[in-house]
């Protein structure tokens, strides 16, 4: 859990599974991005994550600043991946600031891999 806020009338805290299916689902709206993939991958083998464990490719921390969050993403092939890499780490920095009010400190994006459009 996570501090959010302190009111007069008490604390507000956010489980970590709430904020990583938040940052996965502004990440994967970006354009570009083809899906998430987990973050523990040890061999290198991935695969897409679907939309009900998107939380899996989002790791969250807590710093003095506020929440470092890594995402962890396939892009399509052909696209900038630093553009692509940069809206994600916008729309993830806006959506967790602007709708839940959380503090972010840094939003790190890990591209795992590339994939060609349209492919299986």
């Amino acid at each position: 859990m996570f501090k959010i806020k302190q009111t007069e009338l008490g604390e507000i805290t956010v489980g970590r599974e709430v904020i990583e299916t938040i940052a996965g689902l502004a990440a994967i709206d970006c354009y570009g991005l083809v899906g998430m993939v987990a973050q523990d991958i040890q061999s290198g083998f991935w695969s897409i994550l679907g939309v009900d464990s998107i939380r899996k490719g989002v790791s969250v921390r807590s710093s003095d600043q506020g929440l470092i969050v890594d995402v962890h993403v396939i892009v399509g092939y052909g696209i900038k991946i630093h553009e692509v890499a940069h809206n994600v780490m916008q729309k993830v920095a806006y959506v967790l600031e602007n709708n839940a009010g959380i503090t972010i400190a840094q939003v790190n994006v890990n591209v795992k891999g590339v994939k060609v459009l349209g492919e299986k």
